[in-house]
């Protein structure tokens, strides 16, 4: 083969495997892989200890509910904003802060990164992190992309940007249009246990309108499970050990 040949062939098998190592991470969405091999991509942390995330927001309409009723119970979460919301809402982005809550990074907008391309998703992520930190003064210490899909790209943005991306153990999905507080809290507890991450939804700016409102009926009944069972209730940062 002569040079000119390795050196077509070596491009080929470059440009075949670019889309290979974008696709690779997407794997790790299932619940299965997770538990099995990536314990911190999880949330993984101490079994006295569960870890409270919110996506979506901050959303005028429903994240100060849930910033009251948090308030109630005297506890902490980790918010994962959009910047898109975020650029409507700046003093909202400020009040959680205000409040005691850990900001991080959902994305600019919601869309799966699978259908973004490498540079337009390190843009994106760079760009949602920048404006955390313009508006709230903190600094995003974790990533969790829409739809818990990772991505090549989005890994490589995130460890540029200092950021371990982190999914959940347990959700509720309580971003269904049948989703009802009982159903919520039901769904979340089939997969609770001590030193899981939790995801609800503080915004139902990507699911049916006012669903919301379910997550919010369930958070009081799910506070109190955590406090019965003997489980301290916080934020990722407190939660030692989410990596990515």
């Amino acid at each position: 083969m002569t040079r000119a040949s390795r050196r077509r062939a070596g491009l080929v098998a470059g440009a075949l495997a670019l889309p290979a190592l974008h696709l690779a991470p997407v794997v790790t969405a299932l619940p299965a892989v997770r538990g099995r091999w990536l314990p911190g991509l999880r949330g993984a942390g101490p079994p006295d200890r569960v870890a409270l995330t919110f996506d979506d927001g901050p959303d005028p309409e429903s994240t100060p509910w849930f910033l009251e009723v948090l308030a109630e119970h005297r506890v902490r979460a980790t918010f994962f904003l959009l910047g898109a919301m975020l650029q409507r809402a700046p003093a909202l982005g400020r009040e959680i802060v205000a409040a005691g809550h850990e900001v991080a990074l959902h994305g600019w907008e919601h869309h799966n990164l699978l259908l973004r391309g490498p540079v337009a998703t390190v843009r994106d992520l760079t760009r949602a992190r920048a404006l955390i930190v313009a508006v709230t003064g903190r600094t995003p210490r974790f990533l969790r992309p829409p739809y818990g899909v990772l991505t090549g790209a989005s890994l490589f943005a995130a460890r540029r940007l200092g950021l371990k991306p982190v999914l959940w153990s347990s959700w509720g999905r309580d971003w269904t249009r049948e989703a009802t507080a009982e159903s919520v809290l039901d769904t979340v507890r089939g997969g609770l246990s001590g030193g899981g991450t939790i995801l609800l939804h503080d915004s139902s700016c990507a699911a049916a309108p006012g669903t919301w409102r379910a997550g919010l009926a369930a958070l009081p009944g799910l506070l109190e499970e955590c406090h019965r069972r003997g489980w301290t209730v916080g934020p990722l940062a407190e939660h030692r050990g989410p990596v990515g």
